[in-house]
């Protein structure tokens, strides 16, 4: 029997049914689909990080797993862990098998120190992919660290091992917006062509947003047809809103009496600070208080600016371990999420979505083109504001203080929001059709060469 004989009676019959899902809502994939799918994943942060990327692909494989969908891990050692710096180099978690890269984080917390660690990391995943090629028929990688996918079109050079790619930043786009490197610098050049192979080669590619999607194809037009926005999500079954007089973390830090505005999250460089920073200027004279939960690059710098102008009404915490999260998120009557200018259309903040799931209205300090400014909207959750409205941001947060049933309202509205559009279970979905397509465009292509 020739190999398109076989495939056409055999395996495309079966995955037919949820490429076809879109027709006929009523039809789901058969277990015998989704056990088709031997897929490995690829990416360097994996708890015990609390790397908010490995807290969102733990959720994602595990839905995959529940789906029948056969997975194995390939990660590094936790470099940004509370407990500890080491993990076992092989566990089973939900019947998925993790494995480590012997490779030690160095320096995880300098521009430096990270680079090396992602040269080190993509040097052990080669390794392990060239071992384990044959025990997978789909490949998964993240953008953590950037350079890494260009081992997927290396596994598909060399094993035809289909592949899709999850673009959680753009880059080097965004060390050009941040101006760490010129964009007619030749590693931009080479970069981007690089780029341009992994991407044409890849059987799928998913981004964050609609304005990634914009960007990738502005520099690879090709590649259109494969791009699948998906956003990232939150649990609302794992955080749940709590009363902050029922919350002792709200208790622990003196935050039941006064209203408390929430920036929880990476204060990187591609983050607005500023403009909260200028709207606490406004605020300090008031019963208003900013807590800080997290690091990130500019963390010490408004930490230092804060101490400067004598401000008694920011609070600075470390990130919290997971079980703390449903508390610390809901410690709140107002949650900050924000995006530089210079980065709009190049990153997605993740942390909009636990937000979302806490039940707390949102101040999303964004650009006027930013496609948050319309998911706020449908979403009904609190309002958006240019980058340097400080003055705007201020007004908001008077406004909540002075008539906090509306900002309940907004809460609740913009978890139902969540619920309906960004669970682990809605996405995971959406993820599944895109490795299904990717191993379906394989199976095909394959056919085409038999027969040729």
């Amino acid at each position: 029997m020739r190999l398109n004989q076989w495939i056409n009676q055999n395996f495309l019959k079966s995955i037919s049914t949820p490429l076809d899902a879109k027709k006929d809502t009523k039809n789901k994939p058969s277990v015998k689909t989704q056990q088709s799918i031997k897929l490995s994943v690829v990416t360097q942060f994996f708890p015990p990080d609390y790397a908010a990327t490995g807290q969102l692909i733990e959720e994602l494989v595990k839905q995959l797993g529940q789906q029948g969908v056969d997975i194995e891990i390939f990660t590094s050692q936790p470099g940004y862990a509370f407990r500890s710096d080491t993990a076992p180099a092989v566990e089973w978690a939900d019947q998925i098998r993790i494995q480590r890269s012997r490779t030690a984080q160095l320096w995880p917390g300098r521009i430096r120190g990270k680079a090396i660690n992602g040269v080190l990391y993509t040097l052990r995943a080669t390794l392990y992919l060239l071992r384990g090629s044959r025990r997978n028929n789909v490949l998964l990688l993240t953008t953590a660290p950037p350079f890494l996918p260009v081992i997927g079109y290396l596994a598909y050079i060399l094993f035809k091992l289909p592949y899709v790619c999850v673009l959680y930043d753009l880059y080097p786009d965004i060390a050009i917006a941040l101006g760490v490197i010129s964009k007619n610098n030749w590693l931009v050049q080479l970069w981007r062509a690089i780029n341009k192979q992994i991407w044409l080669k890849a059987k799928g590619i998913i981004v964050l947003s609609p304005a990634m999607k914009q960007q990738v194809v502005a520099h690879c037009p090709q590649v259109a047809d494969k791009v699948s926005v998906i956003h990232s999500w939150a649990n609302p079954e794992a955080i749940v809103p709590i009363a902050k007089k029922e919350n002792w973390f709200a208790w622990k830090y003196n935050l039941v009496n006064k209203f408390t505005v929430l920036y929880s999250g990476n204060m990187g460089r591609c983050h607005d600070i500023d403009t909260m920073l200028e709207a606490a200027k406004q605020l300090q004279d008031e019963p208003i208080q900013f807590i800080c939960i997290g690091g990130g690059a500019k963390r010490q710098e408004l930490i230092m600016e804060v101490e400067r102008l004598g401000l008694t009404n920011f609070t600075f915490l470390p990130y919290q371990d997971k079980q703390v999260l449903p508390y610390s998120l809901t410690a709140c009557d107002l949650s900050i999420v924000s995006v530089d200018a210079a980065t709009e259309g190049l990153v997605v903040p993740s942390k909009l979505y636990s937000a979302l799931a806490s039940g707390r209205p949102i101040a999303v300090i964004c650009s006027q083109t930013s496609y948050l400014r319309q998911l706020v909207a449908d979403a009904s959750c609190g309002s958006t504001f240019d980058n340097g409205d400080g003055q705007g941001l201020a007004q908001f947060i008077r406004f909540l203080n002075r008539d906090p049933q509306i900002g309940e309202q907004m809460g609740k509205a913009g978890r139902q929001y969540l619920r309906s559009h960004f669970t682990p279970k809605v996405i995971s979905k959406q993820y599944l059709h895109v490795l299904q397509q990717a191993v379906f465009d394989e199976i095909i292509t394959m056919s085409r060469s038999d027969v040729k």
